[in-house]
């Protein structure tokens, strides 16, 4: 089956065309991005599987809305130069991403009227996010109407989570009236990962304590106890949690109040606070890269870098060390993102200090590891500490073709 995934930002478009004839391990036939929908020149940068390599090619052009840029990206799957297939009619399935799914979805499901009429009511808690995947539903189903599509909940992993966790502590109406809750994000990412280690280690996931780590320029972690999910950091929105590139994470909301009255913010203003000009960025005044910001701190000496860095530290150590807590213990705890699949800094900055929890690291694996899969703790160590790249892509696929089969069963 010829799966194409489709993960549909509010000005962008990632997709990936697999190969879906070995579930476990799926051919990546293209990969691409389309940029800067909506705006006066936007872009196309498409990775084909060309003789065994990937090859790139871009263009650009305006993009007016998401339906222009899936055009484009169907134009590029079967251009006769640089295409993967012949004709669209290839494409039997769509897997499609979707931030938000609330309450309403607690696993992936066939994309029907009633459910886009779902994905548009969460609106409300995905902003950015809902109305572009339901702009790419639509987009689909003019070009290949005939194909089915599933739908794949950042939030879904995170059903599983019991009400001491979910909830906030503000007058239960708020929950009852507006669903107002925590809700956790990069599930398929903490989902795949927590898999795929316990594959590598021969360990059932069922058994077992789990700490995922999903360390990029939006970062989270997760507490995965027995095979599900039982907190995670990322609440309401995906601002709560880790000091991220540009997201403030965890801040005491008389803070906010406190700065909104002092600097004359409004809602605009607070919103673009919290979620643009803090975290890293804030911090430090030099990015929201932390490449850039540990150039600075290591070759340059610059005290707000390395500020910066020893905040990250210790608020990814924070939540390891609360989840391990909440769960009476940990066995395992794995770093995956940009930042956790290839910063070894961070990984060993990190673990420091929790020999107490049965961790004992191992410097010398940890070091050059890069998007590789690999245990970094020495072998006696009670808890294992892995790294393990993550794979959203292959998540949505595999779950697409899983739904698409148990509805044929059915």
């Amino acid at each position: 089956m010829i799966v194409l995934v489709l993960n549909c930002g509010s000005s962008s478009i990632k997709y990936q065309l697999l190969d879906m004839v070995n579930v476990e391990e799926p051919e990546v036939k293209a990969i691409g991005v389309v940029e800067r929908i909506g705006q006066e020149e936007g872009g196309l940068t498409h990775k084909p599987l060309i003789d065994g390599e990937y090859q790139k090619f871009s263009s650009t052009s305006r993009i007016p809305d998401h339906e222009a840029g899936i055009s484009l990206i169907m134009d590029s799957l079967v251009n006769p130069v640089h295409g993967v297939i012949e004709t669209m009619s290839e494409i039997q399935a769509v897997g499609h991403r979707v931030a938000h799914g609330g309450e309403s979805f607690s696993e992936s499901v066939l994309i029907t009227d009633s459910v886009k009429e779902q994905i548009n009511k969460l609106s409300d808690l995905a902003p950015l996010h809902n109305p572009a995947h339901i702009a790419g539903i639509e987009a689909m189903e003019k070009l290949l109407a005939d194909v089915p599509q599933v739908a794949v909940f950042d939030t879904s992993f995170h059903q599983s989570m019991p009400p001491e966790s979910f909830l906030y502590a503000i007058p239960y109406e708020f929950y009852t009236k507006h669903k107002l809750r925590r809700y956790g994000f990069h599930g398929t990412s903490h989902k795949y990962v927590a898999e795929k280690a316990c594959e590598h280690l021969g360990v059932d996931m069922d058994k077992i304590n789990i700490v995922t780590c999903h360390l990029g320029n939006g970062a989270s972690i997760a507490a995965i106890k027995k095979g599900k999910s039982y907190d995670t950091s990322m609440g309401f929105t995906p601002v709560e949690g880790l000091i991220m590139g540009t997201r403030v994470g965890n801040l005491d909301v008389g803070a906010l109040l406190f700065l909104m009255e002092k600097e004359g913010l409004d809602l605009q203003g607070a919103n673009d606070l919290i979620n643009r000009r803090s975290g890293m960025l804030g911090i430090s005044g030099v990015s929201s890269d932390m490449r850039d910001i540990e150039n600075e701190a290591w070759n340059k000496n610059n005290p707000r870098a390395s500020l910066a860095l020893k905040m990250y530290y210790s608020r990814v150590r924070r939540y390891i060390g609360a989840f391990a807590a909440e769960m009476g213990g940990i066995d395992l705890i794995i770093f995956t993102g940009g930042i956790g699949e290839n910063g070894p800094v961070t990984r060993e900055a990190v673990c420091s200090g929790f020999e107490y929890m049965g961790v004992s690291f191992d410097k010398d694996a940890n070091k050059g590891i890069r998007g590789e899969l690999k245990v970094i703790t020495a072998p006696e160590s009670r808890v294992k500490v892995m790294v393990v790249p993550t794979n959203e892509e292959k998540v949505i696929a595999v779950d697409t073709v899983n739904v698409l089969k148990s509805l044929a069963l059915n």
